[in-house]
């Protein structure tokens, strides 16, 4: 396995030969594309005043009051916190009760088990992705596989910890998949793992057990490990199944990545974990670090964590329901009536997470050469928020977020088909 020890750390220190950089930004920042919120804030500085505002562009479906049925977090949070136990610091790794209802929950499924002692909590899975990149630099040429499109964090968070990020495509025409083949061609004796996401968030599909089987032989083939995005965990519908990446560590050693924020709808709360799943001490190195790394960092806020055994146990078969079937309802209403529209393409209904991915016909739009076209100019007449598909690494395609309530996915369609249907250039 390519080494993967080291917490790459900055030595160099403040002196009178540092002082005349002070103010000017770090060049790995300043590698950085434009990032989501930006593009997002940059959209809804043109929305039609004339119109009210449907966002498909930001992925939090909490805002809705539709999706908490069944389920009531405030409750859960006052309740965990009664008792006034949990005022303060919490053990660098988090809550061991907390690491311990993770570990039983992470195991569904999973023949050798998780444990207490490998799960660490995290500020969200933001801070995952931000310790994970971290542990894996090695120094100097070290590189991570990542996908494309993708989630544009991977990319930031490669260039901070100085790891190249290399991209392996997701194939449309084939539901998303991946090609072995090209991992294999892309990786070397520097690569230091492979990003899945799955369920896929931006393309709203979660993988079989034969593909992930495929890449967990391909991953051990290039002796590297895979850190398994699984943020949108069991948020299937429409004949989907999620296979959680652990199932594989047998064959490979998987670093899984999960947080409450989709799932149970509190995104707010920034609440996630890493896991290692690694039953032959591959990454016993890759641990220690992490555990360096988080008695450095801030954990996630004890009040917080307190509610996490509630949350996981208290899910009830209600609210899942509830929330997969609108999921469901919105993406096949979105979808139906995106097949309607020339200028678009689907491809695959979406069968997981809460995106879907849409190619923009652009040579069939009067006035659009691209996909910020494309988003800029619905924003200014329909008022409908999409997130151009080049800030996810594909260009002129638009990612569309559906989780909304049904009536609103039924508005946003039709205002989008008003939308290419005017600009729908005449042969």
């Amino acid at each position: 396995m390519a080494p993967t020890t080291q917490i790459s750390a900055n030595n160099s220190r403040y002196s009178s030969q540092t002082q005349s950089s002070a103010g000017k930004s770090d060049s790995h920042v300043n590698k950085q594309k434009t990032s989501i919120r930006g593009i997002v804030a940059e959209l809804l500085s043109c929305v039609n005043p004339d119109k009210p505002l449907v966002s498909l562009g930001v992925g939090d479906a909490s805002v809705y009051p539709c999706f908490h049925r069944g389920q009531d977090a405030i409750k859960i949070l006052s309740d965990s916190n009664s008792s006034g136990e949990f005022i303060s610091y919490a053990p660098s790794f988090g809550l061991p009760s907390v690491r311990r209802a993770v570990a039983e929950y992470l195991s569904w499924e999973v023949r050798q088990g998780i444990k207490e002692e490998d799960v660490y909590l995290m500020v969200g899975g933001t801070q995952a992705i931000q310790v994970c990149t971290a542990v894996l630099a090695t120094g100097r040429g070290a590189n991570l596989l990542i996908p494309r499109p993708g989630f544009p964090l991977y990319e930031a968070k490669c260039y901070l910890s100085g790891i190249e990020p290399r991209f392996y495509d997701l194939l449309p025409e084939k539901n998303w998949e991946l090609d072995p083949s090209q991992l294999r061609a892309l990786a070397d004796h520097n690569t230091v793992g492979i990003v899945l996401i799955s369920p896929n968030n931006p393309c709203g599909v979660a993988y079989s057990s034969s593909h992930l089987l495929q890449i967990a032989e391909t991953a051990r083939d290039l002796n590297i490990p895979i850190i398994a995005d699984e943020v949108y965990g069991h948020m299937v519908f429409g004949g989907g199944k999620f296979v959680p990446m652990a199932s594989f560590a047998h064959i490979a050693p998987v670093i899984t990545i999960g947080s409450l924020s989709k799932r149970w709808m509190v995104p707010g709360w920034r609440i996630g974990w890493l896991a290692f799943v690694d039953p032959y001490g591959s990454l016993k190195q890759v641990k220690m670090a992490t555990e360096t790394l988080m008695n450095i960092f801030c954990g996630p806020p004890c009040t917080i964590q307190a509610a996490v055994p509630s949350m996981l146990s208290a899910s009830s078969e209600e609210f899942n329901n509830n929330v997969m079937n609108i999921l469901e309802s919105s993406a096949n209403t979105l979808f139906t009536k995106i097949e309607q529209i020339e200028a678009l393409n689907g491809y695959s209904r979406p069968q997981a997470s809460m995106f879907m991915m849409v190619e923009v016909k652009t040579d069939l739009l009067d006035g659009i050469e691209n996909d910020m076209d494309f988003a800029r100019a619905l924003m200014k007449e329909e008022s409908v928020l999409v997130l151009p598909g080049s800030v996810l690494g594909l260009k002129n395609w638009v990612r569309i977020f559906f989780g909304v309530p049904t009536e609103l996915a039924r508005e946003a369609g039709e205002r989008i088909a008003s939308f290419c249907k005017r600009r729908l250039l005449v042969n």
